[in-house]
């Protein structure tokens, strides 16, 4: 299995290299805030007690986060991987994230983060609170504080899978497939080796 973790602050881009990727790689999407919402809305024993815990104002523990995802690791069994968006923020979540993938014989592939600095992330949110209708693309404090918070958590998740050698950077200004293009080069670099027919072995070893 191909999975990604891409990363990337608010305004980075990163929604729009998700849905390539995805396209390309033939990947499953698979975002936390998502998975909240539609296991909310389908009324799920996992659903109902995140959403008794958002009611109450209190923060979705990690391991109700790690059920949801791993439900749709179990109900994707055939996918050629998954995209985590969103999803590890802390080092104790990118260790459970491991320990659950390692249950279904695979792992995280690599960590891409877009870099896009902070002054091009406010002009761009702001751009984009003309037309997205949010509140906190259009209040300049609060897109200030969404990016010191990213980088805050982000910093030491890139440390977790900096020592695995998983981690990569990458600029995220310019244009959008230049960007789509580096983004590949990177991914094709952990791309899970093909397996080779019983037929072919032998015939490479007649070769020989």
């Amino acid at each position: 299995m191909l999975n990604i973790v891409l990363f990337g602050p608010p305004g980075a881009g990163k929604g729009t290299q998700s849905q390539k990727l995805i396209a390309r790689y033939n990947l499953v999407h698979l975002s936390t805030g998502d998975l909240l919402r539609s296991q909310i809305t389908q009324g799920t024993e996992l659903g109902l007690r995140a959403k008794k815990l958002m009611d109450e104002g209190l923060l979705v523990p990690d391991e109700v986060v790690i059920g949801m995802i791993e439900s749709q690791l179990a109900n994707n069994t055939t996918a050629a991987g998954f995209i985590f968006d969103g999803f590890p923020r802390t080092v104790p979540q990118a260790q459970s994230l491991d320990a659950l993938t390692q249950r279904y014989d695979t792992g995280v592939s690599c960590m891409i983060a877009l870099e896009v600095a902070e002054e091009e992330l406010v002009k761009r949110l702001l751009e984009r609170g003309k037309t997205s209708g949010r509140p906190d693309d259009q209040d300049e404090t609060k897109i200030r504080k969404r990016v010191t918070v990213y980088n805050t958590e982000t910093a030491q998740v890139a440390g977790y899978y900096a020592q695995q050698n998983k981690f990569h950077g990458l600029n995220g200004i310019g244009a959008i497939d230049n960007i789509f293009g580096q983004i590949c080069e990177i991914v094709d670099q952990h791309l899970p080796a093909t397996p080779v027919a019983d037929g072919q072995a032998a015939a490479d070893e007649v070769k020989a």
